[in-house]
């Protein structure tokens, strides 16, 4: 599903390749599966990575998701802290992940949101709305301290909400 694929892309940290992808990543969205709603709110996200400089989009990432553990984007961190319990969690969303036969890059947690949803993006859609589901309550903490924020990427995160919400309400 393209959704969770520019989803995925748009939360991880910005690169040159991002920027110099804006007109595809636009062209993505015209795909059916996308609501207006979520079209809407990933275009002005958009909008605002073509009109900032890379590097002053690298800092307020940094700024955002680094410094910040109340915006982390690894969910087990907002389940377990740094308790001992999130080891075994992070193995078993590994070996998941090994099994389904996507690879995990050296040195990412399994739990990093942008690579859940790269994996999520290759399910269908009943079985991707299942696998956030499960993370819904992680995400919408997450959304709640960005728009506390006023980080520009509260939006993001409450599109992957609303796919998880959309299931409750099936």
């Amino acid at each position: 599903m393209i959704l969770y694929k520019v989803l995925s892309h748009l939360l991880d940290y910005p690169n040159p390749g991002l920027k110099e992808g804006i007109a595809e990543i636009r062209e993505a969205l015209s795909e059916p599966e996308i609501s207006g709603k979520e079209r809407q709110v990933i275009n002005e996200f958009i909008d605002h990575l073509a009109q900032t400089e890379l590097p002053e989009l690298e800092k307020a990432y940094v700024k955002t998701f680094d410094m910040m553990p109340a915006h982390s984007l690894h969910l087990t961190h907002h389940l377990f802290g740094d308790d001992r319990e999130r080891g075994p969690a992070l193995v078993d969303l590994g070996e998941h992940y090994k099994g389904m036969g996507l690879e995990v890059r050296k040195g990412e947690l399994p739990d990093y949101l942008p690579l859940i949803l790269e994996y999520v993006s290759t399910l269908d859609d009943m079985a991707a709305r299942v696998f956030l589901s499960d993370a819904l309550k992680v995400i919408i903490v997450i959304a709640g301290n960005l728009e506390s924020s006023d980080s520009p990427y509260a939006p993001l995160l409450r599109v992957i909400e609303g796919r998880g919400h959309l299931l409750k309400a099936a």
